[in-house]
């Protein structure tokens, strides 16, 4: 495939997956392939607590000394998983810390997050940018991880750049932790737009008329007991709590310990949504209209048969909030968020057809309009799939695209389409080549042939682009604005 390689210079730098990055999950024994298969844990119990308190001890330090480096604070994660468990002891007390930790340690498991892929990466300003030299500026870069099983999640890495086109990225911590969830906050209106599609009206009716405005996760529960005891919505009762629990775990907050480095932070799926990955996040620094800055990511949630679009939103990158996005355009995968709003709205790209480049509004960020198809399959490179490479990166001459396509041989190129920047339904500028694409020794990996970024960072008139190459690692190409610019002007 043709490239306007002389525009994209490729740094040596790679980074590839590291085995060694694990994180401490709960593990119930007969329910690692199916997740209706029965249990093993009341067996397990049983035979823990069979022991004697000198087999006990022998095996829990036996244990500690085996993972206790590799964890943070690994006698709370043991107590915290013996906690989760609990429910299946006998009615006694378990009076010693040691065999509850030891049942603990039966119930984890390590997960090496980046066993299978590190790849697919997005790039933001970092919120620090002290004791820099001029020409440098300091970004994070989010990832995705694929372990066993072939689940995706998020995590990070920092590092530095400079006008020189130099990269340095950070020792990442050793230490992986996954955080805190809570339950979310939540709104009717979200909920009544979430159940728009829902067959039963009056049972969605009667269930919002039980909530205040502004609701808590008690006020849930309370109003699903109060629907699961009416007999007037009794018909439908089942099938809406279902779709409310459903969209209820979809929106959650996620913290991470105030000790624990960024690089140490993981966003392993948590919702119904994303049981089986979060895959390619897209984050963007968002600027409100008073100038508060936040940072806003977008990912695919993928349960196993469908994928949907999910936000996260952050200020700091230790608290998380994760919010299911709903609409007509919030389908399939790849949303992108504009860095801020447009004529009064949040704008969003959006592939919700499954092939062309669109973009959509939204009032409130979470309900998504019908979208607009602005780039359709147009060159051989891309004939198969369009779809974009993160948010918008808005210049001077426009809102720069940064986009993929899909050729013959299911072979990617990175290419860049130019938006006006009242109107971003409007195309001003495109390439006729790929920006870039695979060379001879980014062609093998686990998906051969591809380059796929989620995101770039302008630094003056350098275009940072992390790509993942071939779902194997990671890269970094530079990329000269002016002339960028320049030949999407020509090619329109």
């Amino acid at each position: 495939m043709d490239a306007l390689s002389k525009l994209a210079q490729k740094d040596p730098l790679i980074l590839r997956p590291d085995v060694r990055r694990v994180i401490a999950l709960l593990y119930l024994p007969g329910q690692e392939i199916m997740d209706n298969e029965l249990s093993r844990a009341d067996s397990v119990i049983e035979r823990v607590l069979g022991m004697t308190d000198e087999e006990v001890l022998t095996i829990l330090n036996e244990t500690v000394v085996r993972y206790g480096e590799r964890h943070a604070n690994y006698r709370n994660i043991l107590a915290e998983n013996f906690a989760l468990i609990a429910h299946h002891l006998p009615k006694l007390v378990i009076d010693s810390t040691d065999r509850r930790d030891l049942i603990g340690a039966y119930f984890t498991k390590e997960y090496s997050i980046e066993a299978a892929a590190f790849f697919n990466p997005s790039i933001v300003l970092h919120p620090d940018q002290t004791g820099l030299e001029n020409d440098q500026i300091r970004f994070i870069m989010s990832a995705r991880a694929v372990g066993e099983g072939h689940i995706s999640s998020i995590e990070f890495r920092t590092g530095v750049m400079t006008n020189s086109e130099k990269i340095e990225i950070d020792q990442p911590g050793r230490y992986l932790v996954t955080g805190q969830v809570s339950h979310g906050p939540m709104s009717v209106d979200f909920l009544r737009e979430a159940l728009n599609d829902f067959e039963d009206e009056a049972a969605s009716k009667y269930f919002l008329s039980l909530l205040p405005e502004q609701f808590s996760t008690a006020h849930l529960h309370e109003a699903i007991a109060s629907l699961e005891q009416d007999d007037l919505t009794r018909n439908g009762t089942k099938e809406i709590v279902k779709e409310i629990r459903w969209i209820a775990s979809c929106n959650y907050r996620i913290e991470f310990p105030h000790d624990r480095e960024l690089s140490e932070r993981v966003l392993y799926p948590t919702s119904l949504d994303e049981s089986h990955g979060m895959e390619d996040a897209r984050f963007t620094q968002f600027t409100e209209d008073d100038g508060r800055v936040t940072y806003l990511g977008t990912y695919t949630a993928y349960n196993g048969l469908q994928v949907k679009p999910h936000l996260i939103q952050t200020a700091d990158f230790r608290t998380f909030d994760i919010t299911r996005l709903i609409g007509p355009a919030a389908k399939n995968k790849g949303m992108a968020i504009f860095p801020r709003k447009i004529n009064g709205k949040y704008m969003a790209l959006s592939r919700w057809d499954r092939e062309n480049i669109s973009v959509a509004s939204s009032e409130n960020m979470f309900n998504w309009s019908e979208a607009v198809n602005i780039h359709v399959p147009e060159q051989p490179w891309e004939f198969t799939q369009l779809g974009n490479c993160g948010s918008p990166i808005e210049t001077k001459d426009g809102w720069l695209v940064i986009t993929h396509g899909v050729g013959p041989m299911r072979e990617y190129g990175i290419g860049a389409l130019l938006l006006d920047l009242k109107d971003p339904t409007v195309v001003i500028g495109n390439l006729s080549l790929p920006l870039l694409t695979a060379d001879a020794e980014e062609r093998e990996g686990y998906v051969p042939n591809v380059v796929y970024s989620c995101g770039a960072l302008l630094h003056g008139d350098t275009l940072l682009l992390p790509y993942g190459y071939s779902d194997a690692a990671i890269r970094f190409a530079f990329v000269k604005l002016p002339e960028l610019l320049e030949q999407l002007h020509a090619h329109l």
